[in-house]
């Protein structure tokens, strides 16, 4: 895509990055009420079956996931027009979320400026290894990073380590802003969690808010993980790294059932944001609709997102994700190359 053909794609969408505060306030009330009415109900249906508790949790969950997309676009100031509101609401989200309102803002800004870039990899990104980089690993190195990568860790104790560790602490070097929003987001959670024990007992609060936190986590987790790994997405290196070319090429849309849209905030429409990280998420799918350039972007369905569980490392030859197991085959091509190159008759020209 030429410089005049980026320009152009991104007055297109530009438009489209304007908060609406009728369609934002809209929002806010078909959203956390609808989570709070379902904890209600989670903890008086434990009266009458856990079997009925645990699926109101799991929406519950799914309407924490909306509440994240809300924190999501305040962190972008797409939220509201007013920064300070963009602040509040950010903050009071984030204690419904469990993360860290500007400490998570900062790390996902810079995730937006260096997505797809391999030399500046590491903030607010998913670990991602290419071959060369694994090869060359050391045994240790090697393990952790397979242990990382494994679903099981990764959706399974991802979200605890998540919630219990990595939003509760500040980043070394924070600033003063960062670090006390940090606290005050974690005395609320602690508040509340010390009320809600005194209220309904410590054994309802793990039941109902752990299936929450966990469902939510894992949603989320998977989420963000989707929307860049797939099989051809964008990396390059700094020197050839294009800003619009990382957005469109290296962030998927994921096409969902219009529930499952609705209930994740359009963020399938990554594609979009990664473009304009102002458009906000009520705006995302007009955007995309709207131009037509857009719409020709890596397109995934739930089914065929499932083909990234396996994908572990990147292959900067190929350009594309590759298994483990594919890696061993990509090792012994090379091997087999070596012993032919080694074992072959000189030439005359060559003696």
């Amino acid at each position: 895509m030429s410089k005049q053909k980026q320009a152009e794609l991104r007055k297109n969408v530009a438009p489209f990055g304007k908060a609406d505060t009728k369609s934002s306030i809209k929002q806010l009330i078909n959203t956390i009420p609808a989570f709070f009415l379902l904890w209600f109900l989670a903890y008086q249906s434990l009266s009458i079956s856990i079997w009925i508790t645990i699926p109101l949790a799991v929406v519950a969950a799914g309407f924490v996931v909306r509440i994240f997309i809300i924190f999501h676009d305040c962190a972008h100031q797409s939220f509201f027009k007013n920064k300070k509101a963009n602040r509040i609401l950010g903050t009071l989200t984030g204690i419904i979320t469990h993360f860290a309102f500007e400490k998570w803002k900062r790390s996902h800004s810079i995730h937006h400026a260096t997505s797809g870039n391999l030399d500046k990899r590491g903030t607010g990104d998913m670990w991602v290894m290419t071959v060369e980089e694994y090869s060359a690993a050391s045994f240790w190195e090697k393990l952790t990073y397979r242990l990382y990568r494994n679903p099981l860790v990764m959706f399974g104790l991802g979200p605890i380590y998540l919630f219990m560790v990595d939003n509760r602490f500040n980043r070394k070097g924070a600033r003063k802003k960062e670090r006390l929003n940090t606290y005050l987001i974690n005395v609320s959670i602690a508040a509340i969690y010390g009320l809600l024990i005194w209220a309904i007992g410590w054994q309802a609060l793990v039941i109902i808010q752990g299936t929450i936190l966990f469902v939510s986590g894992s949603l989320g987790i998977w989420l963000f993980y989707v929307q860049h790994q797939f099989e051809d997405s964008y990396f390059e290196n700094e020197e050839e790294w294009d800003y619009v070319k990382a957005a469109v090429d290296g962030s998927s849309y994921y096409k969902l059932p219009k529930v499952m849209q609705w209930m994740t905030g359009s963020i399938g429409f990554h594609h979009v944001h990664h473009l304009n990280p102002r458009v906000p998420n009520y705006h995302l799918e007009q955007a995309h609709e709207s131009t037509p350039p857009l719409q020709k972007a890596t397109t995934i369905t739930f089914l065929s997102s499932l083909e990234s569980l396996r994908f572990r490392l990147y292959d900067e030859e190929s350009k594309t994700f590759i298994s483990f197991k594919e890696l061993k085959g990509l090792q012994r091509k090379k091997t087999s190359s070596k012993v032919q190159l080694s074992n072959r008759t000189p030439s005359l020209q060559e003696k």
